[in-house]
């Protein structure tokens, strides 16, 4: 009757979680391995990995997935807002932009 239980049972999937602690593990038994041989080269070493990482970082590329879709062109209607724009001026900041609603006018949801 046991062997049908462990049968059924499904196997469990490998955690990733699991994999990371290994690595971490792993990674402080060699850092202090290399600190055990000398203390200037664990120094050392732990400025260039640290360099590396940084560097790395700086030169990754980030997704545009996460950008704001630019607004419709030619349209004045800005749905947020729910009126209609009379005018739009540049802000004095890179990117700012200033609207000014048509008084008086609110735009009804059809």
């Amino acid at each position: 009757m046991a062997r049908k239980k462990k049968a059924e049972e499904e196997p469990e999937e490998p955690s990733g979680t699991a994999g990371a602690c290994v690595l971490v593990v792993l990674s402080g038994v060699v850092v202090a391995v290399v600190f055990r041989v000398s203390v200037t080269v664990g120094i050392l070493a732990l400025w260039l990995l640290g360099t590396l990482s940084l560097w790395r970082a700086a030169r990754r590329r980030m997704s545009d997935s996460s950008a704001t879709p630019p607004p419709p062109s030619g349209s004045t209607l800005y749905a947020a807002h729910g009126y209609e724009v009379e005018r739009v001026q540049e802000g004095p900041g890179e990117g700012m932009t200033i609207l000014y609603p048509v008084r008086g006018e609110e735009v009804s949801e059809a």
